[in-house]
């Protein structure tokens, strides 16, 4: 579901590696430090909480024992009292939310249409490296969120309360530029999902237009346009937590369409008409690697999220605990959600498998390979969770835009407020409509998205700001768990970068600038 462009995307790897590399320096660097004078099996906060016990045998209190600079309590660069006039946190991140309610935005955040993209990602890995590699990202990704998540708690109650990604990563790592490199990716990400979101609500439809009218004289970019009208509309709620009953909504949704689909990809499977099923891989060892890289970057993006920090930001303080109930639910749906659609929709089309799985079901040549009235139900239902979606990643932009236009002592509905609000958001909100009419490259655009974007902010980042934040013991396992997971998805967000970036230029004599034909 992410768009992007084909520039600069060497560049891109180039500079997601040379982060990585400065940032396994500094972690290395600030280890031998703090491993001086501290008990080989515990970390920092285990002795700050824990200090030695005192002589028994003193007539007076000895002192406790010297701390290391770690141990101290370290200045907020991004104190509460400067949020009084962000309007950016007042008005879009504000604080009131739950843990269901958190669940609801993790789920519509990483549970979208993408995981109708999970049969496609199987054809470059086959079936016994496809499920590993599913089950891996699922359980890499929950880790990881958890990490952050146990960071984001232990800031807070340092009395550094961090509500955006860029503060968080910008604060741990003591590092300006990091704030700016995770702007950066998040940017990407953030427009480039927006941009999916309204792309396939355009996509679906077109899918139920051509059924009703087949040779009716409408073009993708006019239902994106069409699309693009009700997104303005739906982006002048004002704040995150304004969404949590629409996102409710998703949550239902793609429980919904998934059933609905998994049971069409089973009939479509069993029926007379069903494709013959090939799951073997290509012959070419070269095309084989490329092609495996890429499908492991499709689905960092499905299960990437980018915005967690932004997501516990809308609970209530104290946060403590409140997450990972609601990374409970998301994950669960997750397992019912993305397994079935994966091994339905492999299992049936093999190596014929699309972008889109629907798309499989509505072949251009012979009859639906499904009843009509299911696949307009699943179509429905996926149009209406993108609106969720695209809503959910417009957010970080919003509250960027808020910071900067808004006045907080006039009110969130004031004239002075409303006013540029509804501007900025339908200016951007048009902007992502505009690259999505002019540039529908939906299946290539995701290993791109995800190798650039999600690896780094997800499967990078986190562990990183978990070893900086506690310190664990080089002897520990922990610390070379997040090491391996490290360096590993570096590794693989390099070689998917250049897989997908490959898999791009080998495409692009299928691409056509406002076509009405969306690019596998």
């Amino acid at each position: 579901m992410h768009q992007g462009g084909k520039g600069n995307k060497k560049s891109s790897s180039s500079s997601t590696s040379s982060f990585m590399f400065a940032l396994f320096q500094r972690i290395r660097q600030t280890d031998e430090k703090t491993q001086q004078g501290q008990d080989s099996t515990h970390s920092e906060v285990h002795d700050h909480l824990n200090p030695s016990p005192r002589s028994s045998s003193s007539l007076t209190p000895s002192p406790p024992p010297p701390s290391s600079m770690a141990d101290l309590p370290q200045p907020d660069p991004f104190p509460e009292k400067s949020r009084e006039g962000d309007a950016g946190a007042i008005f879009v991140l504000e604080s009131k939310g739950t843990w269901w309610h958190a669940g609801f935005h993790l789920t519509t955040a990483i549970v979208g249409p993408t995981i109708l993209t999970l049969p496609y990602a199987f054809r470059g890995l086959g079936w016994m490296v496809g499920l590993f590699c599913l089950t891996t990202m699922a359980v890499v990704t929950f880790y990881s969120y958890y990490l952050m998540s146990k960071v984001l708690e232990h800031c807070e109650k340092q009395g550094r309360r961090h509500i955006r990604f860029r503060e968080l990563a910008a604060d741990v790592l003591g590092s300006g530029g990091m704030f700016y490199f995770v702007i950066f990716i998040q940017t990407a990400i953030n427009t480039g999902v927006g941009i999916g979101a309204i792309l396939l609500a355009g996509e679906c439809l077109q899918i139920m237009y051509t059924n009703l009218s087949p040779d009716g004289p409408l073009k993708l970019y006019e239902f994106i346009a069409m699309v693009t009208a009700v997104m303005i509309v739906l982006s002048q709620l004002p704040s995150f937590h304004s969404l949590r009953h629409i996102n409710l909504g998703s949550l239902l949704l793609s429980l919904g369409y998934t059933s609905l689909v998994v049971g069409a990809c089973i009939n479509a499977g069993l029926s007379k008409n069903a494709p013959k099923k090939e799951y073997s891989l290509d012959p070419s060892k070269a095309t084989r690697t490329f092609d495996a890289f890429t499908s492991i970057s499709i689905l960092a993006a499905i299960f990437g999220n980018g915005i967690l920090p932004e997501i516990q930001a809308t609970l209530a303080p104290p946060a403590t605990g409140k997450m990972v109930k609601g990374l409970v639910m998301c994950y669960t749906v997750i397992f019912f959600t993305f397994y079935s659609a994966a091994v339905s929709g492999y299992w049936a089309f093999g190596n014929k498998s699309t972008s889109n799985i629907l798309k499989s079901l509505i072949p251009d040549e012979g009859p639906a390979l499904a009843p009509t009235w299911v696949l307009g139900l699943a179509v429905a239902c996926v149009l209406f969770q993108l609106f969720a979606i695209g809503l959910v990643y417009s957010q970080v932009a919003y509250e960027i835009m808020e910071k900067q236009s808004a006045d907080v002592s006039q009110g969130m509905f004031s004239k002075r407020n409303l006013i540029p609000r509804i501007l900025l958001r339908t200016f951007y909100v048009m902007f992502c409509g505009f690259f999505a009419a002019m540039l529908p490259f939906f299946g290539d655009i995701n290993g791109v998205v995800g190798a650039v974007g999600f690896i780094p902010l997800d499967f990078i980042l986190p562990m990183l700001l978990y070893n900086m934040t506690y310190k664990p013991s080089r002897s520990s396992l922990i610390y070379w768990i997040n090491m391996s997971i490290m360096v590993v998805f570096t590794g693989a967000g390099i070689m998917g970068t250049f897989s997908s970036v490959r898999k791009l230029v080998l495409d692009a004599s299928k691409f056509k600038l406002f076509s009405s034909d969306i690019v596998d």
